[in-house]
């Protein structure tokens, strides 16, 4: 696990490797592609309806189905902080002035912004779909080996782009491990992110830029040490990825009529 977060509110990407690889529970051992299905179908639930009640719902279970894993409540609720700063960012505008009944308003010079039930609403339900789709990816990659995702990424994705995938993958803790290590020098001097930005924000801007140079040079070395231990070019993938059982079959049967059923309703003009 990572020894240096960059911050609790940012995955960690060691720890999610840690619960993935560990294999505790029932889930790990549900074939990767049934839950890979399960992400896809509940994508398009959250894309086609915009019923609160019923994402509140499909909330709920998925926040259960993440507890009954065995995996942190207490860090999924951190990391929630990204997805609710960037829902509010992007709605923070088209929220006022909806159609509705008004819960208040701002009067502004020359404008008055008024939000209403409908607005609140609209929050809600994009608050909802976003904590939905990043709880199930977490669950996802939380109990899915490495192993079995670059097996299923070698087999969804043609040449090259399968390989883009796995090195990006492997990039992004060397990436990160450079960062944790330049916040824990500055925190060993005194410093802190937001000190040494407000005081020192060229020479912090300067650093940032360090690490990024110095995490494509780490990753030449590892380019040039995988071709001397004989990389082609293209990943190996050892070993086969679980098929689902008989019963995951019939799981993903029953889900995927009910989504069928919801997106013909959307079809025909229905709210779902």
């Amino acid at each position: 696990m990572s020894s240096t977060p960059l911050s609790s509110h940012i995955p960690d990407f060691d720890l999610i490797t840690y619960y993935a690889e560990r294999e505790g529970t029932l889930f790990s051992r549900i074939s990767p592609w049934t839950k890979l299905c399960f992400l896809a179908f509940l994508i398009m639930v959250i894309t086609i309806s915009r019923n609160v009640l019923l994402l509140a719902g499909i909330y709920l279970m998925v926040l259960l189905l993440f507890g009954a894993a065995g995996l942190p409540l207490r860090k999924l609720f951190a990391w929630y902080l990204l997805p609710v700063v960037f829902v509010i960012s992007l709605v923070g505008i088209l929220v006022w002035n909806e159609p509705g009944v008004p819960i208040f308003s701002l009067p502004l010079p020359g404008l008055t912004l008024t939000l209403t039930m409908s607005g609140l609403l609209l929050i809600v339900t994009l608050l909802l779909k976003a904590l939905i789709s990043v709880t199930f990816s977490l669950f996802f990659l939380m109990t899915t080996r490495y192993q079995h995702l670059a097996g299923m990424i070698a087999r969804i994705f043609p040449a090259p782009l399968d390989q883009i995938f796995l090195m990006a993958y492997r990039f992004l803790f060397l990436t990160l491990a450079m960062t944790a290590s330049l916040l824990k020098s500055v925190r060993c001097r005194g410093g802190g992110l937001l000190q040494s930005i407000r005081m020192q924000g060229r020479l912090f801007a300067g650093i940032f830029a360090l690490v990024f140079i110095r995490s494509f040079e780490r990753g030449e070395r590892v380019q040039r040490a995988m071709s001397a231990r004989g990389f082609t070019g293209s990943y190996t993938v050892c070993g086969e990825v679980p098929r689902p059982i008989l019963a995951e079959y019939g799981v993903l049967v029953l889900m995927g009529t009910a989504v069928s059923y919801l997106a013909a309703l959307s079809f025909l003009g229905v709210t779902v």
